[in-house]
């Protein structure tokens, strides 16, 4: 192991370098999970959408062959070591969608909304933040664990679409988790619109390899650091609480990858935004857009935790192991965020 720098500050660079790729992914790709949504159900485009199938192809094809290589232990990710609850994802993942609806974005692209200057994010990454806490380990807690109560995985099989058919057909885990990611890269490719935008090949490409690298970082500290830290890659619900705690306390705990992840993203959204010259500061002049932003983010923090992750946590880096969880907890968000559009569009559409 290197003794020049400890084992909590690599991983957070870790998480750092990633972060950065996912900031300029938003600020100069466009990539955003809301944004795709509305995109998809009153833009009569699917391009940004297509871009998130494209990201979670090649994060698949880039997670499976680092398992194939021996670069990543997939036993122990959490979203293949947790049993899964099927409940839990459908409540969790409508509750997130409907919450980034009302807020107007998810805890990823606030960060990224942040690092241009968005004071209004701020307000939502804090208020997510302490949600995610309070429903994680705070007075919420016990009621969480008693509805929603998380068990380790006891099978011999882990809760992953591609572990049980291989298990099923005896054929090697990680080339059926590389066909797979192919085959959803070339369902993303199929439509004429992305192929024929290269900024948004690229920088869907650029998220997948960033989540890919926080699995091979973290797996590379897992088998040679000297501390027990987990293998992880990137999610912006718990680990937005864990900055706060961090930013409050660092003297007292150590800096971990969920704090290089959410720096990063942050840092590579200023720089993004200072690239194509829109970075400004905002603030919120409606106090009714600011109740509606603060009470979305707190549903959106609860959701997070009860699904075990939020668009990016199940959306690409869970999907990137083709846990179970991360297609149904994706469909809930997708579902919970068109009901919140609706009611939003609805009610600030003129009276007939």
């Amino acid at each position: 192991m290197l003794t020049w720098i400890e084992d909590s500050h690599l991983v957070a660079l870790v998480g750092l370098f990633g972060g950065v790729l996912l900031g300029l992914a938003a600020r100069l790709g466009r990539f955003c999970t809301l944004g795709a949504i509305e995109d998809f159900l009153y833009g009569g485009s699917d391009t940004r959408l297509r871009m998130w199938a494209l990201a979670i192809g090649v994060a698949v094809m880039g997670s499976f062959g680092l398992i194939g290589a021996g670069l990543l232990t997939d036993s122990e990710t959490y979203y293949l070591s947790i049993r899964w609850m099927p409940l839990a994802s459908i409540v969790g993942g409508l509750m997130f969608g409907y919450g980034m609806a009302m807020a107007g974005n998810c805890g990823y692209g606030a960060i990224a909304r942040l690092g241009g200057g968005d004071l209004r994010a701020f307000v939502i990454v804090l208020v997510m933040g302490v949600s995610t806490y309070v429903v994680l380990a705070g007075p919420l807690a016990p009621l969480r664990d008693l509805l929603f109560h998380q068990e380790a995985v006891t099978t011999d099989t882990p809760p992953g679409l591609a572990h049980h058919a291989a298990a099923l057909t005896g054929l090697p885990l990680h080339w059926i988790g590389l066909a797979t990611g192919t085959l959803i890269c070339l369902f993303a490719l199929s439509s004429s619109a992305l192929r024929e935008d290269r900024s948004a090949m690229f920088w869907s490409v650029i998220v997948g390899l960033a989540i890919v690298s926080g699995w091979a970082g973290t797996n590379w500290v897992f088998d040679n650091g000297f501390e027990a830290l987990p293998v992880v890659s990137h999610s912006f619900s718990a680990p937005v609480g864990e900055t706060i705690l961090f930013a409050m306390t660092g003297s007292a705990r150590a800096v971990s990858f969920a704090v290089g992840s959410i720096a990063g993203v942050w840092l590579g959204a200023f720089v993004g935004s200072l690239l194509k010259g829109h970075f400004r500061w905002e603030a919120c002049e409606d106090p009714r857009e600011l109740r509606r932003q603060i009470i979305g983010a707190g549903i959106m923090g609860a959701g997070a935790v009860i699904a075990i992750g939020c668009t990016v946590g199940q959306g690409l880096s869970a999907f990137s192991l083709l846990a179970f969880s991360a297609p149904v907890t994706f469909l809930a968000v997708f579902a919970g965020a068109a009901l919140g559009l609706r009611q939003l569009i609805e009610g600030f559409s003129p009276a007939e």
